[in-house]
């Protein structure tokens, strides 16, 4: 037995708040969380008073809230033995227009500072840290600059750099200018070419805001909170954020990046002393000022109101005629009333979540539209909470019977209220969840308390679940109509109520681009002739700061010597279960066991491959074993965390003629419910029920939506899959599965009248897959509980139909001729994602790790500057990916011609050789960064499971890493980017382009005009 499962084996003898500590030891960690417990109300630390230390048991948590004496600023630690600390630090922020401010001044107080004023630290510190994640967030009423790392000294580092940028950034009005918005030439180098708007955030607005979904969620929240900050848009609206000024922006800072207005949150191992000592040495710089930024409760009121908004039509929805939404949504509680938020939550999930919830049955089955309107849901993300119900994809005509449906569920509910098995299932998931830790936990605290913290509530008492239960218990017990009571008065009987419809209008976009096109003109007819001469000048100085050469030596870094050259191992053991093979792998899970099954589609006819994406949507949400889907639904959530599968494409890591094509079934559950989750899984798998036709029509209608609305927030994946896909046989298959192909079926299929063939193809992909003749399983738990759900599993594959078969996990396939493609999808987007692929290596081959550190180097020394801070564009990359495609992309870009010539000349400058070893370092470090992430419990050794990736293949290549230098950077940039021939296929998905439309070889598909024989030949 390893010393890993030797360990796990004592942990489960330990106590419930050692459950994570090694036994017979005292770890650093566990001393830091001692020193914290022995504080107490009143006591002095570096400056601040000590103003709470309460144990939360059911998180492993020692918290303490602390108050700056000096300024006033608030400090929560929460002590946890966690070696991947976090940090974050939150400023009120409350704009009253929509000049987008406080996000445009999140951007740029992140271009330089006091002691960092280099041009945008924050962004060269990916490249010289170990961080976890680093980011800025922007609220509608806060902004947030949070970090986590594994590193102390990586931390310590990155905290010099987060409080130097908040508390003393330079803004730069160039910065401003480049982050916010500007007028320049479109050719900055040419003062003969039309002045346009350019800028990050404005871009990303644009891009943010081509989405439907956006626009109404935007519209709901101004509309139904319009007295104060919350009727604006905090990221600003592309229309307004040219009203934004240099000078209103350093104003904004000085009024609200204030230690007196800020929060600070740490998180983890390390010692609380040392955070105080560090962020103290700052905030002692200060004096406490008034702050009076507290939002004000909205007006209540005495009837409930309308509106009607427009957007563009959406080529990829099902029909025409159903392109309208509309929802109710009504303002509740005060979230810093912790009891009544909880409470009011919980109320809401029971009406829309799930398919036993009274809504989704009322409204989603009725066939009038095809999903949840985008607000559907509880939302505590500004002072006072909001819930909002209704549909999406309906008639125009619809609009009144939806409300009206709207109503009589209201009706119902306060009359029979809820099935005691929905509450029950409820609290089951709370408890299930409390015990299942995220991959960045410390992170996910810091947001999960943001809101209520930013407007005075009390954080500790959020974090303290088991007494609002407990309480919520009591009170059930107490009234049986104590939830039917909260639904009447808060949505029955509350006139503070928008009812908000969008529907499509043919000429939005048109209009939209003109009345740009006038705000430009306006503002560009009203300048001087020395005002367009300084704007050209502003316009070359900022490319000269964009190009210049920095000294970079202010900024802290870490060296790639500060790591540590072996991978951590994931231990795992193999066994058989009915000649079936099994994966253990025991970890700490905290009572939680997760189970995987891999199901091979090497049998599956060509024919129905297309289908395998819906086939893994609809599965565990329908009916089974004479079983129709409530019974399924609600036993899912009495007993399991949730059931699903995916369809997954994974090219062998060596082989390139070997491809495993499968269906990954996953689920989870408390210990004590393992064999009630193998029993729904036996039902689903040995007799599922594909013949319910209103059922399966609702699945597809709302699959079919997911997916045309996820377009323009994620259009950089498809373009990549796009692009790949005539490179490999693997990026062939997964741009059917997961790429716009999907899409387009997927649309084509909620427009049939007709099932019965969908049902043949399903129920025909059923009979091999769910067969445990190509079944393999992994199981994640406590090493206590393994050897019972050993046999459990041996139980279930022996009630399971079929006859085990050993199979070929990676079965050879044919593999296509590369060859290239140019596609172009016209969408009624005002911004482009651009991708362009090429045929690279696979993760065991010796070039995949220059080419992995190529990818890090283009992206952060060449990409960023030329695509974002030049280009405007909101981001941009370039990745290698071990399934042996390299790929450059870029996302909410207002070019895509010009960038594709980007991406070539970032090869050019490779070939040049002009970077230095410390820039190879740096993109080295960035690589380790990634891989070097926290796994979580019930993830760990899903490398092997699913990729056949053993800790000696990850080893070699982390070896291969270290030992990467500049000239293999050279040598492989040259062999798999530049050379003749190459093929290589590039993809755009953006609003038309006529250079485009006019070049023969380009493909271009508008929308919903893309044929069956299209994608064919795409996919040829």
């Amino acid at each position: 037995m390893s010393l890993l499962q030797r360990a796990n084996k004592a942990l489960t003898k330990l106590s419930k708040l050692q459950l994570h500590r090694w036994p017979n030891t005292r770890s650093l960690s566990e001393v830091a969380r001692d020193r914290v417990r022995a504080l107490k109300t009143g006591d002095k630390l570096h400056g601040y008073s000590i103003e709470r230390v309460e144990e939360i048991p059911e998180n492993f948590i020692t918290a303490v809230l602390l108050q700056h004496e000096k300024t006033g600023a608030q400090h929560l630690h929460l002590a946890r033995d966690d070696n991947n600390n976090a940090f974050s630090v939150m400023f009120q922020t409350t704009p009253m227009d929509s000049t987008g401010v406080p996000h445009i001044l999140e951007h740029t107080v992140l271009c330089g500072s006091s002691c960092f004023p280099v041009r945008d630290p924050f962004f060269k510190m990916l490249n010289r840290s170990m961080a976890t994640f680093m980011n800025a967030l922007t609220a509608y009423d806060w902004t947030m600059y949070p970090f986590s790392t594994q590193n102390e000294q990586d931390y310590k580092n990155l905290l010099s750099i987060y409080m130097d940028a908040v508390f003393f950034p330079v803004i730069r009005d160039l910065d401003f200018c480049q982050e916010g918005w500007r007028l320049e030439h479109f050719d900055a180098q040419d003062n003969t070419s039309p002045i346009t708007f350019k800028g990050v955030v404005y871009n990303e607005m644009k891009g943010v805001f081509s989405n439907p979904q956006n626009m109404y969620a935007s519209q709901a929240l101004n509309n139904l909170l319009p007295s104060h900050t919350y009727g604006v848009v905090s990221g600003g609206d592309p229309k307004d954020i040219p009203n934004l000024t240099h000078e209103q922006l350093k104003e904004f800072h000085a009024s609200h990046y204030h230690p007196s207005n800020a929060r600070f949150f740490t998180y983890g191992d390390l010692p609380l002393e040392n955070h105080l000592q560090q962020i103290g040495e700052i905030l002692d710089k200060f004096e406490k000022i008034s702050v009076n930024l507290k939002v004000p409760k909205e007006p209540r009121w005495s009837e409930p109101k309308s509106k009607t908004i427009t957007c563009p039509p959406d080529p990829m929805a099902p029909s025409p005629t159903h392109q309208t939404t509309v929802s109710v949504n009504y303002l509740l509680s005060d979230i810093t009333d912790l009891y009544e938020s909880f409470v009011v939550n919980l109320v809401c999930y029971l009406l829309v979540t799930g398919e036993t919830a009274p809504f989704y049955r009322a409204l989603l089955e009725t066939g009038i539209g095809s999903d949840y309107a985008p607000t559907t849901g509880f939302h505590n993300s500004t002072r006072e909470a909001i819930f909002s119900v209704g549909l999406s994809n309906i008639k125009q005509e619809d609009v009144d019977n939806v409300l009206a449906i709207i109503e009589e569920t209201l009706d119902k509910v306060i009359e029979v209220g809820f099935e005691k098995t929905r509450i029950d299932a409820l609290l089951h998931r709370i408890e299930l969840s409390q015990k299942t830790e995220s991959g960045n936990y410390g992170f996910g605290l810091a947001m999960a308390l943001a809101n209520v913290w930013n407007h005075g509530g009390d954080p500790i008492s959020l974090l303290q679940l088991d007494t609002m239960l407990d309480k919520f218990r009591a009170d059930l017990k107490e009234n049986s109509k104590f939830l039917q009571e909260k639904v009447k008065s808060y949505l029955k009987d509350n006139p503070h109520r928008l009812t908000l419809t969008m529907s499509p209008d043919p000429d939005f976009i048109e209009t939209r681009d003109k009345e740009e096109a006038a705000r430009l003109d306006k503002m560009v007819s009203g300048l001087t002739d020395k005002d367009k001469e300084f704007i050209y000048s502003r316009g070359l100085e900022l490319a000269e700061k964009q190009n210049a050469k920095e000294d970079l030596s202010c900024l802290p870094s870490l060296k790639i010597s500060d790591l540590d050259r072996m991978i951590k191992p994931e231990s795992i053991e193999m066994t058989q279960a009915d000649w079936s093979m099994v994966q253990l792998c025991d970890q700490p899970t905290n009572g939680v066991t997760t189970l995987r099954m891999a199901s091979n589609l090497e049998d599956l006819p060509d024919d129905l491959m297309p289908y395998v994406p819906l086939f893994c949507q609809v599965i565990t949400s329908i009916g089974a074993d004479d079983h129709d889907f409530l019974w399924i639904s609600q036993k899912q959530e009495l007993y399991t965390g949730g059931m699903s599968a995916s369809a997954r494409i994974i090219p062998h890591h060596t082989k390139e003629d070997n491809l495993q094509k499968i269906v990954l079934l996953s689920s989870s559950c408390l210990e004590k419910n393992f064999h009630k989750m193998l029993d729904l899984w036996t039902r689903i798998m040995n007799s599922p029920d594909f013949n319910d036709t209103n059922r399966l029509t609702t699945l597809i209608r709302m699959c079919a939506s997911d997916l045309a609305s996820g377009l323009a927030d994620s259009g950089h994946h498809y373009a990549a899959s796009s692009a790949a896909s005539t490179l490999d046989i693997g990026a062939s298959c997964h741009e059917m599965f997961h790429g716009f192909t999907q899409v387009q079926i997927m649309k084509e299929i909620a427009e049939m009248s007709d099932l019965s063939d969908i049902i043949y193809k399903l129920q025909s992909i059923s009979d091999l897959v769910l067969d445990k003749s190509s079944l393999r399983l992994s199981i994640n738990a406590t090493p206590s509980s393994m050897d019972m759900a050993v046999k459990n599993v041996k139980t279930f594959l022996g009630n399971l139909k079929g006859e085990v078969a050993m199979t070929n996990i990676f079965p050879m396939v044919s593999q296509i001729e590369p060859k290239s493609s140019h596609t172009h999808f016209v969408l009624p987007f005002s911004v482009n994602y651009v991708a362009q692929c090429f045929p690279a290596v696979r993760y065991t081959n010796k070039d995949y790790a220059p080419l992995h550190v190529l990818a890090s180097l283009m992206g952060s020394k060449f990409l960023h500057k030329e695509i974002r801070e030049k280009g405007g564009a909101y981001g941009s990359g370039a990745n290698s990916s071990p399934t042996g495609i390299f790929t450059f992309q870029s996302y909410r870009d207002p070019h895509s011609l010009d960038t594709l010539d980007v991406f070539q000349r970032s090869t050019d400058w490779v070939l040049s050789g002009d970077f230095t070893d410390e820039d190879v370092e740096e993109a080295k470090l960035r690589v380790f960064q990634q891989i070097d992430k926290p796994v979580t419990p019930a993830n760990r050794g899903q490398i092997r499971f699913l990729f056949d990736i053993s800790d000696d293949l990850r080893q070699k290549n982390r070896d291969r890493l270290f030992k990467v230098t500049g000239g293999d950077l050279t040598r492989v940039a040259k062999q798999y980017l530049h050379s003749s021939g190459q093929p290589t296929g590039v993809a755009i998905l953006g609003p038309a382009n006529k250079t485009i439309q006019e070049d023969k070889k380009w493909k271009v598909i508008k929308g919903d005009e893309e044929t069956s024989s299209q994608r064919e030949e795409i996919n040829q």
